[in-house]
């Protein structure tokens, strides 16, 4: 073989050597690009998991069973720092954008005052594990009307105290929004107010009563629905067509509501039960206002005040 031929035959091999190196093999080494998305933290995951960045706490905190205290202030004294999950929200969507899902929840921290200091935490897995990626201070004592994940951001719609609210009654409407960076949760815009909280913030909107009061579920059937518009309150009681006239307070979320009227079908004995018992509590509301995208409804009963509270109908439930 000449020179020339061996040099073919030399860069051919080589050539043909490379081909194969290249080609994949089914023990190679697994990359990060390979890796199956994983979903959101679960709930469970998210009440013990640990969170940090809370104002006035030098370290990060874990909560057991969506709950954590720390210590008194003084020895022996009731006042000490508590934080805690709202277990009426949870959002998933990919956040930071690696393929995964995040969970996004609302947190409270409350220091024995009146205060209670609403955050935002995003939570996902890395590494194995449930880590906290950052938490940001929304507001003290705010109302959650909305909240959602597009296209990776986060936003929620408030009612937060405007200059001249009085401390029990905030009364501005925002939105505020924020997205993932590598510095952490980055807020965007400037959150200006967006309105001013009355009964037109939920007109034309159907909701469904979900409690009677806190922690006391409906049954379901029958369904009790509610929407505001033509300044009354109109819907289905459980069996019967029903309407109220409302009045607008003199400080935000007030409202007096009249003497609820309604039609004469006949139902059956659970359906009137519900309906009388619905009728009764809507007569005797004094404010509205919002829980975790809830519609919550405060009614007198002897002396005390409760909230009924009202998913939107149609929605998808946020709680964990």
């Amino acid at each position: 073989m000449n020179r020339a031929n061996l040099c073919s035959a030399l860069v051919l091999a080589v050539l043909m050597a490379m081909a194969i190196s290249c080609q994949p093999t089914g023990d190679r080494e697994a990359t990060a690009d390979d890796a199956e998305p994983l979903a959101a933290p679960t709930p469970d995951e998210l009440y013990n998991a640990t969170y940090h960045g809370f104002e006035g706490l030098d370290r990060p905190v874990t909560l057991v069973d969506g709950r954590w205290e720390g210590e008194p202030y003084q020895p022996g004294a009731a006042s000490r720092p508590t934080v805690y999950l709202i277990d009426d929200l949870r959002l998933t969507g990919d956040v930071d954008g690696d393929g995964s899902d995040e969970a996004v929840v609302l947190l409270v921290q409350q220091s024995g005052g009146s205060g209670a200091f609403i955050y935002l935490a995003v939570v996902g897995h890395r590494n194995g594990t449930i880590e906290s990626l950052d938490t940001t201070l929304v507001g003290d004592r705010i109302q959650i009307r909305g909240a959602d994940i597009d296209g990776g951001r986060i936003a929620l719609e408030i009612v937060r105290h405007g200059p001249d609210d009085p401390a029990c009654c905030p009364g501005e409407l925002a939105t505020m929004e924020w997205e993932m960076t590598e510095q952490g949760l980055s807020t965007i815009g400037d959150s200006a107010a967006t309105g001013r909280l009355t009964l037109d913030t939920i007109l034309d909107i159907e909701w469904t009563l979900k409690e009677w009061k806190r922690n006391e579920p409906t049954e379901a059937p029958p369904e009790v629905v509610l929407k505001y518009t033509d300044g009354r309150f109109i819907g289905i009681g459980g069996c019967n067509t029903f309407f109220a006239t409302t009045q607008p307070g003199t400080k935000p979320g007030h409202v007096s509501v009249g003497p609820p009227g309604r039609t004469r079908k006949a139902c059956p004995e659970p359906a009137m039960k519900t309906e009388e018992r619905f009728l009764k509590q809507l007569d005797a509301v004094r404010k509205f206002g919002f829980v975790t995208t809830r519609l919550s409804l405060t009614y007198e009963n002897d002396g005390t005040y409760e909230r009924m509270l009202f998913d939107r109908r149609g929605a998808s439930t946020t709680s964990p």
